[in-house]
């Protein structure tokens, strides 16, 4: 009996883990998107390294660790990056690049210092925040409705459904904010405040996900699934739903591979999203690295075949030569020409005559 208590132990442990890896990577991953769209990949690991300040200054503050006066910290201070980053590359003339990580390395060791001198009152670790405690997190539980539910559930999966609200609000206004600003600014859309608001929304999922996930992995699902859900699809929403899946799946595969491997949990997870992007940039339908060489390949068979019977059309009609060696195309076009002849043979274009020659059919 004990052993059976202990197995199914086990298995909740695993159950509540994933899910509260799925429920944190989704919702990093969907508004990736916008940031992968958008070019700002880096802006999300700036806001991610920037909200902890905010964190300690909310607690200074409010005196409280509850989830309102934490996000709203983090709110503000997600924001105020973005700003920053925006004013010291406009005024300063700074690289956008540049500007942002002076930005975000200076928040961030400002919120470094400020955790270390406060982090005993704020029942923060600097490490927790780094590296999350995804694994733990299943062990501190609240009970609803007789089941033993963990409490690092409840802010994440409020953060979801906030971004998905968002998401679905916002929709035509972000959009137009993250594929066309110009556009958007001259049909009476703030791409400004679209962009603000985004930044408020990464903010808040960043310090939901902080205590369970971590900052490594918050900063993985922003930009891994997004980068390669954009491999795979051409339309926004399919994009969206790619990059949801993606985080998903990596959140299944890091589980297993931490315990595989006895490593940390959170850090496998980003390693699988990492796996899964590297897979889709091989092999994505359209935009992979062999697709793309297949069809260049492909290219390369058609343009060489039709040189060839031009070639030997041509000498047909200035009555010369009715056949060239097959030895002739390869040194003149290359080595595409062995794939080309034999196509041009199974087509009926051409035929192979004595001595390695071949010439046009009937």
């Amino acid at each position: 009996m004990s052993a059976m208590a202990a197995w199914i132990t086990d298995h909740d442990l695993a159950f509540w883990t994933i899910a509260i890896g799925v429920v944190g990577n989704v919702s990093c991953a969907v508004l990736g998107c916008y940031l992968v769209l958008r070019r700002l990949s880096l802006l999300g690991d700036a806001i991610s390294h920037a909200v902890l300040p905010g964190l300690v200054l909310a607690f200074l503050f409010s005196g409280q660790t509850t989830v309102w006066p934490m996000s709203l910290g983090a709110r503000a201070m997600g924001v105020l990056t973005a700003f920053l980053t925006q004013t010291v590359h406009g005024f300063g003339k700074v690289p956008e690049d540049a500007s942002m990580g002076v930005v975000f390395t200076g928040l961030f060791a400002i919120g470094v210092v400020l955790i270390t001198r406060y982090g005993p009152n704020l029942h923060i670790d600097a490490d927790c925040v780094l590296y999350g405690m995804i694994e733990l997190a299943p062990l501190d539980t609240v009970p609803v409705a007789g089941i033993e539910v963990p409490r690092a559930m409840w802010p994440l999966t409020l953060a979801l459904a906030a971004t998905l609200l968002f998401t679905t609000l916002f929709w035509k206004e972000l959009k137009l904010a993250a594929f066309d600003p110009l556009l958007a600014t001259s049909i009476g859309v703030s791409a400004l405040l679209m962009h603000y608001l985004l930044m408020g929304m990464v903010a808040a999922v960043t310090v939901a996900a902080f205590e369970s996930v971590g900052s490594i992995l918050v900063i993985a699902m922003l930009i891994v699934p997004a980068a390669a859900a954009q491999l795979l699809a051409d339309r926004l929403v399919w994009m969206m739903v790619w990059a949801a899946l993606i985080a998903a799946m990596s959140s299944v595969l890091g589980y297993f591979g931490a315990v595989y491997f006895d490593t940390s949990v959170a850090g496998m997870m980003a390693v699988a999203a990492g796996g899964q992007f590297a897979v889709t940039l091989c092999f994505a339908p359209r935009h992979g690295l062999v697709s793309k060489a297949a069809t260049n390949l492909a290219l390369g068979v058609r343009i060489v075949s039709e040189d060839i019977v031009a070639f030997l059309f041509r000498g047909e009609e200035l009555a010369r030569d009715r056949s060239i060696s097959w030895r002739f195309c390869v040194r003149a076009l290359g080595a595409v020409a062995l794939i080309a002849l034999p196509r041009l043979w199974r087509q009926g274009q051409i035929e192979f005559a004595s001595g390695g020659h071949v010439q046009l059919t009937d």
